[in-house]
């Protein structure tokens, strides 16, 4: 490093993690080996987002900064031989983004500062970045109570074209708000009305992260999968699956205009092939489902006189325990169940439309894949985590 010994940036208590609205302090150490004339130090706390269509690059293709404030420590003068303080303090913004790191972005913060000598000596720059944690609380998510459910019906061909059959795929999550450690609780409903035995029926958490360059780049992960078996010609089913939500970075990007972070559920059929999405957000501080409990109106007694026989649900399986993206496959077994009396059966359409993109790059998720397919595919996976789950046919 030349004349300097030491050049470095120390936070107050070695603190790295900080929130909005928070101050940021340390220290700036300086050693010189001997007598160094300068113009001016300068100390800079910033933060900034930058996106690019190539992975892993540098060089962003676009860029919002957050905010950036420089304090002069020391004007024109001479460092003397030896150890030289500068304290600094900053305080961050109340409104800005949580930090992140993918593939094709970041959103970055930190500490630099520079000295600044005379015109033909070497200039020096350090930098020390820190964290930024901005909480999602999922309470204040518009419409976060409740269910997140869809269905589908399709009609396909099969026997080479000769017979036609139609399959009615439904799911629905027990929420739409989890935090990291929480249990998604899944039921899936297929009612193959076909001469022909479906494919798996596969379950995919999903993460999307879009980021905004002059052509938005999409960049998708699969972070857990569950799967279970087909079921036969002109049976139904309903599958209960549990995933254990893994640590996890917060859904939306708040206050970032340039990357947008999205979770779904994909419900599919391998064969025929059929798929939809049920979008969840993932929070920090979970959703509170006493007040909505609370909240809803007392069920009404039905009048006697004109009360009729609730219509037969499908039985289910025994409950699965939960997975995770390491866990194995579950050891209760399926148990059959009777048909209930038959009832009529709307066409059913996709009720949550997909996005016109399909999720993000997690460090700690090594094998991801960015697509560049308009439509999650059902037969998309960078996971090879089958669980293995059966059925329960209604006879």
């Amino acid at each position: 490093m030349g004349k300097l010994q030491e050049f470095d940036i120390t936070f107050k208590d070695n603190k790295v993690v900080y929130s909005p609205g928070d101050a940021v302090s340390g220290t700036l150490k300086i050693t010189t080996a001997q007598a160094l004339l300068f113009k001016d130090i300068k100390v800079n706390c910033q933060g900034f987002c930058g996106v690019t269509s190539k992975i892993d690059d540098t060089a962003w293709t676009v860029e919002e900064q957050y905010f950036s404030s420089t304090l002069s420590v020391a004007d024109k003068g001479t460092l003397k031989q030896g150890d030289h303080s500068f304290p600094f303090k900053f305080l961050i913004p109340a409104s800005i983004p949580t930090s992140f790191e993918g593939n094709y972005g970041k959103i970055m913060y930190r500490v630099r500062a520079f000295i600044d000598t005379s015109r033909f000596s070497k200039d020096y720059k350090t930098e020390k970045p820190f964290y930024l944690l901005s909480l999602l609380n999922l309470n204040e998510v518009p419409d976060i109570h409740g269910p997140s459910s869809s269905s589908i019906t399709k009609t396909f061909t099969y026997l080479l074209g000769v017979k036609t059959g139609t399959v009615v795929l439904k799911a629905q999550s027990d929420m739409k708000g989890y935090t990291p450690g929480q249990v998604i609780k899944l039921t899936t409903e297929i009612d193959n009305r076909s001469g022909k035995t479906t494919g798996t029926v596969v379950a995919r958490l999903i993460q999307k992260v879009t980021y905004q360059t002059k052509k938005p780049t999409i960049d998708l992960r699969t972070l857990v999968q569950v799967e279970g078996t087909g079921v036969k010609a002109d049976k139904q089913a309903e599958w209960k699956e549990q995933i254990i939500v893994p640590p996890l970075r917060q859904s939306s990007m708040a206050d970032c205009g340039l990357i947008n972070m999205e979770y779904f559920i994909q419900i599919s059929l391998k064969s025929p092939v059929v798929s939809f999405l049920l979008p969840i957000h993932i929070g920090n501080i979970s959703v509170d489902t006493t007040s909505a409990q609370l909240s809803r109106p007392p069920p009404q007694t039905p009048d006697p006189l004109y009360s009729s026989a609730k219509p037969a649900k499908l039985e289910h399986s025994s409950r699965s325990e939960p997975s995770s993206h390491n866990q194995g496959p579950p050891t209760t077994a399926p148990r059959p169940a009777r048909r209930p009396a038959p009832k009529p059966v709307p066409r059913m359409r996709v009720s949550t439309s997909s996005p016109s993109a399909p999720p993000a790059e997690m460090d700690y998720l090594a094998n991801s894949m960015p697509t560049l397919y308009p439509l999650l595919p059902p037969e998309y996976s960078t996971s090879t985590l089958p669980h293995g789950q059966s059925l329960t046919p209604i006879e």
